[in-house]
């Protein structure tokens, strides 16, 4: 048997597994890098994260990322080259970790990595007839592998795809076998560049899904970029807070047809750009708006498509819990416009046991879990959620 293949098997077999859950989001503040203990699968997995850290990128790397980030043309030897530089960054930051943690790289059974994602085309968005649904995550595994000399998995979206699906959501598998309640019907709200969620009725109910919803602090992202360059993100919500919503731009930002689609669906930043902004502007005739009022308005805009599919998708009188995660949770006027609505307070995964800015690196961990020592479990093939094993697996030597 070829030593890697024994090591993978040995590892799939260990009673408790130590494994690495990396996450790099669309904001481009960092990387995830999250140590979790599993034991267990499917609707019996336990996991217990022992370390977390959010590594800022460096500058001239966020910027490196931005330059091909969600653009229908990019300058394709500039991918090429990132998708192995981004490889090695990785491994190079995981080292850094595990050396100030104390751990040993050889107490570490498996990297579970994301990559970064640079453009995401569902077909309903591409609109190219015969062409399927595709995405695109960078940052080869096997650079990762060798760098560490761990067993890393990677690339996890494209199966997805291949099965049948758009390549996201994936939080509704980790979700499920992490979150979901006997007596409790959750809502986990992840708001991160795009927003989605996961309703999970109460009782383990086969009834749960995970969708997209529309744009989290992607748009308000790029427009503070835009207007404050080297500021990438609104704090406190400082600007939006100072603005007013403007209803005739709020009214045309939601006239898309992706919010009337059916669930599920996936989107990105590749939709809800600084163009589609415009687009919006332009049409609702308000070209004289001030910056702080157009952050208002893009707040509330989000926060509208998160209300909107939930109340589409959620029974009027069934109760139920929101549980946030996610950059957006930070931002107090796009959570105010939420809770205000729903008339409760947002609660967060930390009162489940999951940090909620590790929540998305922890179910990366996760899925490599159950690709190695999983399977066993079927999430009932609703639309978008094909049973599959997902990750390829990249190996050292």
């Amino acid at each position: 048997m070829n030593s890697n293949i024994e090591a993978l098997y040995q590892i799939a077999n260990k009673p408790e597994k130590t494994i690495i859950g990396l996450m790099s989001g669309t904001s481009f503040d960092g990387l995830d890098i999250a140590v979790c203990k599993f034991t267990g699968s499917g609707l019996q997995t336990k996991v217990r994260v022992t370390h977390f850290i959010t590594v800022e990128y460096a500058h001239d790397f966020k910027e490196d990322l931005k330059a091909i980030f969600a653009k229908k043309q990019a300058n394709l030897e500039q991918i090429t080259i990132l998708n192995e530089v981004i490889g090695a960054y990785y491994g190079d930051l995981i080292l850094e970790c595990l050396a100030k943690w104390g751990i040993a790289v050889a107490d570490i059974d498996l990297i579970a990595s994301h990559g970064q994602t640079i453009f995401h085309a569902p077909r309903h968005q591409h609109r190219l007839a015969n062409y399927p649904n595709a995405t695109l995550q960078i940052g080869d595994g096997d650079h990762l592998a060798v760098k560490t000399g761990i067993i890393t998995l990677s690339d996890f979206r494209q199966k997805h795809i291949a099965a049948g699906g758009e390549g996201a959501p994936l939080a509704v598998y980790g979700d499920y076998l992490i979150f979901s309640s006997a007596d409790e019907s959750r809502i986990m709200l992840n708001i991160g560049g795009i927003a989605n969620f996961t309703f999970l009725p109460s009782g383990h109910s086969t009834g749960f899904f995970s969708t997209d919803v529309g744009p989290g602090n992607t748009l308000m992202d790029q427009y503070i970029q835009l207007k404050s360059p080297g500021t990438y993100y609104d704090k406190n919500a400082e600007m939006a807070s100072a603005g007013k919503v403007n209803e005739q731009l709020l009214s045309a930002l939601l006239n898309h047809p992706f919010f009337k689609a059916d669930f599920p669906k996936t989107t990105g930043p590749e939709l809800f750009s600084l163009s589609y902004l415009q687009n919006a502007i332009t049409n609702s005739g308000q070209g004289d708006i001030a910056d702080v009022d157009v952050m208002a308005t893009l707040a509330a805009f989000s926060a509208r498509g998160i209300i909107e599919a939930i109340e589409r998708n959620v029974l009027a009188d069934e109760p139920f819990e929101i549980y946030l995660s996610g950059g957006g949770m930070y931002n107090p006027l796009l959570v105010k416009y939420i809770e205000k609505h729903f008339g409760r307070k947002l609660k967060s995964t930390a009162e489940l046991g999951i940090h909620p800015d590790a929540k998305e690196a922890v179910l990366f961990a996760l899925l490599a879990n159950e690709a190695v020592a999983g399977g066993k479990i079927s999430f009932g093939d609703h639309p978008g959620l094909p049973t599959v094993s997902m990750g390829k697996v990249c190996f050292p030597r």
